[in-house]
């Protein structure tokens, strides 16, 4: 079981993953001096049951927009830097968005199928879950010399520490499906 709280605090902890004990000034595009993203909505205390469709909906919607706040909050972006920075990501997330929608329509068909799924099917879906996952390291190496033209080194470093520490989050909380049982 999964409550609305504990759905809440996994948003509160990606912002405590990303964040530094430095003050941020990162820039959005119209956007001056962004806070550190807070989780949405305040504290719920009404329990509910783990409902796999709450969270791809959650995944797909709240979390892409809440990605771009989390790195706006924890990069330190000049105006210049940012009006640069933002295009690149842009399309960087975009394209990451595209495999995301992959792999959680894998997710989707795992927790659709996992009780009654044959050996044969359950191998097919971790070699489609690996390539998903290779997939999203591709998107990242492919982007690395555009965010490198826009950041130095180091920035370019700690953007891709923030998009891994996310994607870490993300799939912690897939990982809260059921286990395939033998």
């Amino acid at each position: 079981m999964q409550s609305k709280a504990a759905r809440l605090f996994f948003f509160a902890v990606i912002a405590m993953a990303v964040s530094t004990s430095q003050p941020s000034s990162a820039q959005q595009p119209a956007t001056q001096g962004t806070e550190p993203m807070q989780a949405p909505g305040g504290p719920a205390y009404r329990d509910t049951q783990w409902s796999p469709d709450d969270d791809i909906q959650l995944l797909k919607s709240d979390l892409r927009s809440q990605k771009k706040q989390i790195v706006a909050a924890n990069m330190d972006l000049t105006d210049t830097q940012a009006e640069k920075f933002w295009p690149v990501y842009d399309r960087y997330a975009a394209e990451l968005a595209k495999v995301y929608d992959t792999k959680i329509a894998l997710f989707q068909e795992y927790l659709d199928n996992h009780q009654t799924m044959s050996g044969d099917q359950a191998e097919s879906y971790l070699r489609r879950r690996a390539a998903v996952e290779e997939d999203i390291m591709q998107v990242r190496l492919n982007y690395l010399p555009e965010f490198r033209k826009v950041l130095t080194g180091r920035e370019t470093a700690r953007f891709y520490q923030i998009d891994w520490r996310l994607d870490l989050m993300i799939n912690l909380q897939l990982a809260q499906a059921p286990v395939i049982n033998p």
